[in-house]
C-alpha cells in the first residue's frame, strides 16, 4: 500500500509549563515549518499552561480554547465560537513535566536517528518523530477534530495502522503495546499490554469540551479563568476528561475518584475537583468513547530512570556504534552499542558500550566507560575528564540564568539513582550515608533542618554549584566527589563556598533559549567539518540538506567561508569545482525561489578578474577574488541568482581544465601535404545511444566513470554530415556552414585575429570552425603575430573549411560533436597530419572545452567509429576514452536495420539547459541522481549483452529502461507532444527513447515487426497535436568516419 497523505493541520499547539519557554518553543515550531515538516498554512502556537500544575486535562482545555480563539479571530469573529472547529484539524502536543536528562524536556530530547530523505538536515528530536507519526500515520483519514498527544513517550506506529473512521463520533483512544506501569499512573490501562498517550476528539465532542471553559470551576483550567481570579484546578486528560465517557463508570465512583497526577491528598482540593468532575460528567458522559488498538506499534514512556533512558538511546546488540550528525576523528575507539549524537570528538576518545554522548565538543584523551550519559560539554571542559574513567554516571552541562545573568552549571548523578521521593535514596550509585562518609559532605549542606526526612531526596538536595565568588565553574566542581583525593579538602571547601541549588530549584533557572542556541551552534560546527570531509574525500553524499539548514538558521556565512577554503586549497580540480558548485547552491537557496531561473548567462564584466585567475590556474587567488565579488551581490534575490550563475561558470572553467587533460591522448603522424587547392573531404554517420548517456558527461565521466553503448547510423541511407578543407593562396580563413555539401548558407572570411575572438562563444557564427583552427594549431589566438603572418610563416597559404549537416538543429543524434570531429580530421589532414579515430575522440573533447560548450564523449565515439560499440572512461584524470566493438550474431545487423526507425518529433531540444540542470544535480549529489548515474553505467553492460545475444525484445526493454533513466537524470526532457507520440506507438514497439539528452529531436523505435515505416506513419497520421514530424529509415553504419583526397573541383 502507498504511504497515506499527510494531514494538513489547521493548528498545531505545543503546551509548556514555563512562561519564559513560550517564545523559545514558538521559534522551534517556526523552524520546523521552514523545514516543511509543518505545512506553511498551519497556525503554530506555543502556549503556556495557565499554572504549572493544571494537569494534562487542564492543559488540553486551555490549548483548545486558545486554538478556537485564534481561529475565531482569523475568521473575523469578535468572540470565541466553536463553529471554527467544524473544518479544523487541530493537534495539541503536551510538553509535560521536567526531564532529568534534557533541559528542554522530553519533546526536544535528541534521538540517534537521521532522515536521509529530509530536505533540510537537522538533529531529530522526539518532537520530530511524533509530528511525523501524527501527520503521516495516525492522523490521515481522521475527520476534522482535535488530536491530543503527549511528548513524554517514544512511539512507533506502522505506516498504515488501519484505523477505521467510518461514521465516527465521540472520542477515541489510541492504544499500543507498552509499559503498564506508566499506564496506571499516566495513561489508560486496558489490559496487561495496552497503553496510550494519544486521544482524538470529534468536532462534536470537542465542542462539548470547549463549552466547559466558561463553567466554574473548570474555567480555572484556562488562562481566561485565571485572569478572572479563579482558583486553579488540576485535571487529568485520561482520568478526568476521558474517564467520564467510559462505559461501566458510574457517576458516584467518577466523582469520588482521585487522579494519580494529584500530588497529595487535600480534602478541600478534592472537593473542588469533584465540582469540576461534575461539570465534565454533565457535558461529556453521553459522548461515546472507543479504542483503536495497534498491535504492531509500540509505546515506551520516557521515565526518570537513567538506565531506561540509556537503553532507549543505545542498541547493545548493534555491530557498530550509532554516530549521528557527528564528526569523530578516531571512530574506531567508539564501541558497538554506544551512541554519539551531534558531537565533535577530536583526538582519542573511548566510548564504551551502553554509553551516550550528546551535544559535546570534546578533545581527548578521554575514556568514558559503560553506562554513562554525557551531554552539553565543550572543549573548555575536556580537561576535567582527562585522566578519569567514568562508569554509570550522568554528567551534564547546563545553561542557566541567575538574576538575568547567563552562566554555566554542571550536574552529576549516578545511573542507578532514583529521582522519586519515596524509597531509599542514593547519590552517585551509593547510599547517602556512604556518600557523606566518602566526601565529607553533611546532610546540613544539602537540606535545611526543617526539611522533613521524607522530603530529603535527590530532587531537593542542594548538590549543584551554580556560582562561585572567585572563579568560573566546571565539571571538576562535581567530579571531585567520585574520588576526593586532594589534600586539605580544597575541593570540598570550594564546593561549600559555591552558591548551590537542588535539582528542583535549578529547573526554573535553566536558560532553554541558550541551550538550544548552543546546540544549533555545535550542530553547524560539526556540519562544517562534515562539508569539508565530504568534499575533500569525494564522498557521494548530498550537501544540499545541510545548505538548506544553514540558510534557515542564518548560518550561510560560515558555510560559504568553509566552501571557499576547501576550493582554494584543493589539489583536485574536481573537488574545487564541486565546492564552487556548492557555493552556487548556497546563493541560490538564499534567494528562496525568487530572483529568476538558476540557469543563465555568466559573463558579467565584474566577474572577469576572478575568472581570469582561474583560467591561469591560480586557484587560490581566483577563489579569493570570487568571494570578494560575491559580497557585492548578496543584497537581493535577483543578484544572488546571478551570482550563483557566475559561480557555476567558475566551476565550468575548472571542468574545462580537467577535460583538457584528454589532449595527452591526441597522437599525430606526419604525412604528405595535399596539393594546394585540393579538397580533403570527411563524411560521418550520425549516432544513436542505446544506454549509458549522461555518464560520459564531465565531470561524471572522470568522477563516476562513464560507459555508453552507441550505434553509428546512416539516416535514409546516407552519412548525413561532414566537412571538407583545402589550402588557398590568400592568407585568410574562409569558413562556410550549410545543410548540404553543395549548399553553404553561411560564409565567413577571417582576415585578422579579431575576427576569431568569438571562437569561445558557441552561438557566434562559425564558432565551432574557428575553435577547430585553434585546436589544430593552425592559429594561435594569443600570438603577437597577425593572422596573415602566422599563416604565411607556417603554411605559406590560407585555408578554407566547410561543414554541413543534413540533420535539423537539436536532433539529438550527436551532430555538433561529430561535425567537430569531421572538421578536425579535415584540418589535421590538410596540414599534413594524420590522426587515428581514438585520438580524434579526445581532440573533440578538447575542442568542446575550448568552445565552452562542454559535453561528453559519447557523440564522437558513436559517430566517428563504425558499428555497435561501448565507450568507457575511468573515474580518473587525465580523461581517457577506450572503445570496445560489440560483436553481434551473424545477420543481426540486418535484422536491427529492419526494426529500427527514426521519428523526427518536430521539437528542437535545448540540451544546454538540460546539461546545466544535470551538472547541478550531480554536484549536489542528490541521492536519486547518484543512484541513477550508477545504474546508467551498470545497465550499459546489460545492454551490450543483449546485443551479443541478438535479442530484440531484451534490447527493447533496455531502451524503455534507458528512457526512464534519462527522465530521472533530466526532468523536463519529455515534451507533452512527445509523450503523446510515444503512447500511440507503444503497442507497436519493443522499446523507444528520445535520442541524446531528450527534450525534442529524434525519437528512435525498435519495432516489433520489420519494415514498419509506412505503418508508423499511418499510426501517427491518425494522432492529433503532434506537429511537424517525419519518419526516417535508419541503418547501422559499418564504415564510420571516411576521409578522401579530391581534386580542386571534384565532388565526392
Amino acid at each position: 500500500m502507498e504511504k497515506p497523505q499527510g494531514v494538513d493541520w489547521t493548528v498545531i499547539i505545543l503546551t509548556c509549563q514555563y512562561k519564559d519557554s513560550v517564545q523559545v518553543f514558538q521559534r522551534e515550531l517556526e523552524v520546523r515549518q521552514k523545514r516543511e515538516q509543518i505545512s506553511a498554512g498551519t497556525l503554530i502556537l506555543a502556549v503556556e499552561d495557565p499554572e504549572t500544575q493544571v494537569g494534562s486535562g487542564g492543559a488540553t482545555l486551555n490549548a483548545l480554547l486558545v486554538a478556537a480563539e485564534h481561529l475565531s479571530a482569523r475568521a473575523g469573529f469578535t468572540v470565541v465560537t466553536s463553529d471554527v472547529l467544524h473544518s479544523a484539524w487541530i493537534l495539541i502536543l503536551h510538553m509535560g513535566r521536567d526531564f532529568p536528562f534534557d533541559d528542554c524536556g522530553r519533546a526536544f530530547t535528541c534521538l540517534p536517528v537521521e532522515n536521509p530523505q529530509a530536505p533540510v538536515e537537522a538533529v531529530v528530536c522526539n518532537l520530530d518523530c511524533l509530528l511525523d507519526i501524527m501527520s503521516h500515520r495516525l492522523g490521515p483519514g481522521s475527520p476534522p477534530g482535535v488530536w491530543v498527544c503527549s511528548t513524554d513517550m517514544l512511539l512507533s506506529v506502522p505506516p498504515n495502522p488501519g484505523i477505521n473512521w467510518d461514521d465516527f463520533r465521540g472520542a477515541r483512544v489510541i492504544a499500543l503495546p507498552g509499559s503498564t506501569a506508566y499506564a496506571r499512573n499516566h495513561g489508560v490501562f486496558l489490559t496487561d499490554t495496552q497503553v496510550s498517550g494519544i486521544a482524538f476528539f470529534s468536532v462534536e465532542t470537542a465542542e462539548h469540551l470547549l463549552a466547559t471553559h466558561v463553567s466554574p470551576p473548570l474555567d480555572a483550567c484556562t488562562y481566561m479563568g485565571l485572569d478572572s481570579g479563579a482558583r486553579p484546578v488540576q485535571l487529568s486528560l485520561f482520568f478526568d476528561i476521558l474517564l467520564c465517557m467510559a462505559r461501566n463508570v458510574n457517576r458516584q465512583d467518577f466523582l469520588a475518584g482521585r487522579p494519580p497526577e494529584m500530588c497529595q491528598r487535600d480534602t478541600c482540593v478534592e472537593g473542588y475537583l469533584q465540582g469540576a468532575r461534575a461539570e465534565l460528567w454533565k457535558e461529556l458522559h453521553d459522548q461515546p468513547l472507543t479504542i483503536a488498538y495497534i498491535p504492531d506499534g509500540s509505546y515506551s514512556f520516557m521515565t526518570n530512570s537513567a538506565t531506561e533512558f540509556l537503553h532507549n538511546l543505545t542498541c547493545l546488540g548493534a555491530p557498530e556504534p550509532q554516530v549521528v550528525h557527528s564528526q569523530v576523528e578516531e571512530s574506531e575507539l567508539l564501541a558497538s552499542g554506544s551512541s554519539v549524537v551531534s558531537c565533535l570528538l577530536e583526538g582519542p576518545i573511548h566510548l564504551e558500550p551502553g554509553s551516550v554522548l550528546q551535544h559535546c565538543h570534546l578533545q581527548g584523551p578521554i575514556h568514558i566507560g559503560t553506562g554513562c550519559f554525557v551531554s552539553g560539554l565543550d572543549t573548555t571542559q575536556s580537561e576535567a575528564l582527562q585522566g578519569l574513567e567514568l562508569h554509570d554516571l550522568v554528567l551534564q552541562g547546563h545553561h542557566v540564568k541567575l538574576r538575568d545573568a547567563p552562566s554555566r552549571a554542571f550536574t552529576l548523578v549516578g545511573r542507578l539513582d532514583s529521582w522519586e521521593r519515596q524509597g531509599v535514596g542514593t547519590y552517585l550509585n551509593m547510599s547517602w550515608s556512604e556518600f557523606f562518609q566518602k566526601t565529607g559532605i553533611r546532610d546540613y549542606d544539602l537540606w535545611d533542618p526543617d526539611v522533613p526526612a521524607a522530603d530529603r531526596c535527590l530532587r531537593t538536595a542542594r548538590l549543584f554549584p551554580v556560582f562561585h565568588p572567585s572563579r568560573a565553574l566546571g565539571p571538576k566542581d562535581m567530579l571531585w566527589m567520585l574520588g576526593p583525593q586532594d589534600s586539605g579538602g580544597a575541593a570540598l571547601r570550594g564546593w561549600r563556598a559555591s552558591w548551590r541549588l537542588s535539582w528542583e530549584q535549578l529547573q526554573p533557572c535553566l536558560d532553554r533559549a541558550a541551550t538550544l542556541a548552543s546546540r544549533r551552534n555545535l550542530f553547524f560546527r560539526q556540519a562544517l567539518c562534515k562539508a569539508r570531509q565530504v568534499l575533500e574525500a569525494r564522498q557521494d553524499l548530498s550537501l544540499r540538506p545541510l545548505i538548506q539548514a544553514a540558510i534557515h538558521e542564518g548560518c550561510a556565512g560560515p558555510l560559504l567561508t568553509t566552501l571557499d577554503q576547501v576550493a582554494a586549497s584543493a589539489g583536485d580540480p574536481g573537488v574545487a569545482a564541486r565546492s564552487l558548485a556548492c557555493v552556487a547552491d548556497v546563493l541560490g537557496c538564499m534567494a528562496e525561489g525568487l530572483g529568476g531561473l538558476r540557469s543563465g548567462p555568466a559573463a558579467n564584466p565584474e566577474w572577469l578578474r576572478p575568472f581570469s585567475h582561474l583560467e591561469c590556474g591560480d586557484l587560490a587567488r581566483g577563489v579569493k577574488a570570487l568571494a570578494q565579488e560575491r559580497d557585492k551581490w548578496l543584497s537581493r534575490p535577483a543578484l544572488l541568482v546571478r551570482a550563483a550563475r557566475h559561480y557555476e561558470g567558475a566551476g565550468q572553467i575548472l571542468i574545462r581544465q580537467a577535460v583538457m587533460s584528454a589532449q595527452h591522448f591526441i597522437s599525430k603522424e606526419q604525412v604528405e601535404l595535399p596539393v594546394p587547392g585540393h579538397w580533403v573531404v570527411v563524411k560521418c554517420p550520425a549516432r544513436v545511444d542505446f544506454s549509458g548517456g549522461w555518464s560520459d558527461t564531465p565531470p561524471l565521466a572522470y568522477e563516476l566513470g562513464g560507459a555508453v553503448l552507441g550505434l553509428a547510423v546512416r539516416v535514409d541511407g546516407r552519412q548525413p554530415m561532414g566537412a571538407r578543407a583545402r589550402r588557398i593562396p590568400e592568407p585568410e580563413l574562409w569558413l562556410a556552414v550549410g545543410p548540404r555539401q553543395d549548399k553553404m548558407t553561411l560564409k565567413i572570411v577571417c582576415r585578422s585575429l579579431e575576427d576569431l575572438q568569438d571562437y569561445c562563444q558557441p552561438h557566434a557564427p562559425g564558432a565551432l570552425l574557428k575553435a577547430a583552427f585553434i585546436c589544430v594549431g593552425i592559429v594561435s589566438i594569443s600570438s603577437k603575430l597577425p593572422l596573415r603572418d602566422q599563416l604565411l610563416c607556417t603554411f605559406g597559404a590560407g585555408f578554407e573549411l566547410h561543414t554541413w549537416s543534413e540533420l535539423p538543429h537539436g536532433s539529438g543524434l550527436g551532430t555538433s560533436s561529430i561535425l567537430a570531429g569531421a572538421a578536425l580530421a579535415a584540418l589535421y589532414r590538410v596540414v599534413g597530419q594524420a590522426v587515428g579515430t581514438e585520438a580524434l575522440i579526445h581532440a573533440v573533447l578538447y575542442l568542446e572545452q575550448v568552445l565552452t560548450t562542454g559535453g561528453g564523449w559519447q557523440d564522437q565515439v558513436g559517430g566517428l567509429m563504425p558499428g555497435i560499440k561501448v565507450g568507457r572512461s575511468q573515474a580518473q584524470l587525465p580523461l581517457k576514452v577506450e572503445v570496445e566493438e560489440i560483436t553481434v550474431p551473424e545477420g543481426f545487423v540486418q535484422t536491427l536495420n529492419d526494426h529500427l526507425l527514426l521519428v523526427y518529433t518536430g521539437k528542437t531540444r535545448l540540451a544546454r539547459n538540460l546539461l546545466q540542470d544535470v551538472l547541478r544535480s550531480w554536484y549536489a549529489r542528490l541521492p536519486a541522481v547518484v543512484q541513477n548515474a550508477h545504474s546508467l553505467v551498470q545497465h550499459t553492460e546489460k545492454c551490450a549483452e543483449a546485443f551479443r545475444q541478438g535479442n530484440l525484445p531484451m534490447l527493447g526493454q533496455c531502451l524503455t529502461l534507458y528512457w526512464e533513466q534519462k527522465k530521472l537524470m533530466a526532468p523536463g526532457c519529455e515534451p507533452l507532444a512527445v509523450r503523446r507520440m510515444m503512447d500511440v506507438l507503444a503497442p507497436h514497439v519493443h522499446g523507444q527513447s528520445l535520442a541524446g539528452a531528450g527534450g525534442g529531436g529524434f525519437l528512435y523505435l525498435l519495432t516489433k515487426k520489420p519494415k514498419q515505416k509506412e505503418a508508423v506513419e499511418a499510426v501517427l497520421a491518425k494522432t492529433e497535436g503532434l506537429g511537424n514530424y517525419s519518419v526516417h529509415l535508419v541503418e547501422v553504419d559499418t564504415q564510420g568516419l571516411s576521409l578522401q583526397l579530391l581534386g580542386v573541383e571534384a565532388s565526392p
